[in-house]
């Protein structure tokens, strides 16, 4: 392996917020704790602090993709921002996915964050595009 692609993997792992244990619980574990514990909370409760967590997430994804250029925060970031509109739209009422709508939001949160994860890393890499002046 040249040398360079050495040094540019090994900036990019030192730039990968997910490679701390700190900051992975900062950006990522955190606000997932608060989706687990959001399903035991009443649906008003629920809608504001499932969609809080999925804000969180999907800007820590974002920013760690710009950061070191996480193949998967490409792509989970833009999903988790989603999913949390999703999830104001139906805790609202704006739109109803029915009375098993909540198990349905959070289902599609957990095997879309596996599903992109392991898909994206798998057919493109683990890191995409490095801007090398960082």
């Amino acid at each position: 392996m040249p040398m360079a692609d050495t040094e540019t993997r090994a900036r990019r792992d030192w730039a990968d917020w997910s490679r701390n244990r700190r900051s992975y619980v900062l950006a990522w574990g955190l606000p997932t704790a608060l989706l687990i514990v959001g399903i035991f909370l009443p649906a008003p409760v629920r809608t504001v602090v499932w969609a809080g967590a999925l804000v969180w997430n999907g800007v820590a994804c974002i920013a760690n993709a710009a950061r070191c250029g996480r193949t998967h925060c490409h792509i989970t970031g833009p999903f988790f921002l989603i999913m949390a509109a999703v999830t104001v739209a139906h805790g609202t009422g704006v739109v109803s996915f029915g009375g098993l709508g909540w198990w349905w939001i959070g289902v599609a949160i957990a095997v879309g964050t596996i599903a992109l994860w392991l898909v994206s890393e798998r057919h493109f890499g683990k890191f995409l595009a490095y801007n090398r002046s960082r």
